[in-house]
């Protein structure tokens, strides 16, 4: 963190913010949803591992989209997976929970580490063990005023990143408590939907981004 050159996540997160969870995808409609999700301006992409053939779609959307796009792997439980997730082009890894081991082989295995905390002692446990960032998890728990009481003790640099029930017109309410960036669901994505649905939620969801935090896009 004492570095001043971006991390390909930090750079991806100055772009915009919001993680796309392709929870449920098949590799076949990889491409087409990832490229629309692109055009509106999503630059993080995870595909959860229990969604049908999940590396696959991880490789689909890596072979598919340019390299500023980041793409990793959602729901990852086992830390013997992460290896694998690297083979198939995955950048990121993100978790549901906070195990050590995961984020430790996530970081020896190159890649950038985003579990799920829902307390202080579980966020810097994390912290701890190489967290990049902090997925507040179930968003819907926690509010906007618990993350305004985190970002009182947890360092401005690390991005605190709400999951859970986000829908484009919450986004300021957590902007305004220090929220670094989102992770989309169901909102965003589900089984069925086809590519120009995923654009047009796609576009409601950058749009409310940008009016959230109008300096977007515009760092170095």
């Amino acid at each position: 963190m004492s570095s001043h050159r971006q991390t390909p996540l930090q750079t991806a997160m100055a772009q915009c913010g919001l993680i796309a969870i392709l929870r449920g995808i098949k590799p076949a409609e990889a491409e087409a949803i990832g490229d629309a999700l692109y055009q509106a301006g999503f630059r993080i992409i995870e595909v959860p591992l229990n969604s049908p053939e999940p590396l696959e779609s991880i490789r689909q959307l890596r072979q598919a989209l340019p390299l500023d796009c980041m793409i990793g792997a959602g729901t990852v439980l086992d830390p013997a997976i992460c290896p694998e997730i690297v083979k198939a082009g995955g950048e990121i890894v993100v978790m549901p929970h906070g195990d050590p081991q995961v984020i430790r082989a996530a970081k020896s295995a190159g890649m950038a580490c985003c579990p799920g905390v829902a307390t202080p002692t579980e966020a810097f446990a994390a912290l701890a063990a190489g967290a990049d960032v902090l997925k507040m998890f179930p968003a819907e728990q926690l509010g906007p005023a618990v993350l305004k009481a985190w970002r009182a003790v947890i360092p401005k640099e690390i991005p605190l990143v709400p999951v859970g029930g986000i829908t484009p017109a919450r986004i300021a309410e957590y902007a305004q408590a220090g929220a670094s960036g989102f992770g989309l669901g169901s909102a965003l994505y589900k089984p069925g939907m086809n590519s120009g649905d995923v654009a047009a939620a796609a576009r409601d969801f950058v749009a409310a981004w940008r009016n959230a935090y109008p300096q977007t896009g515009q760092q170095a």
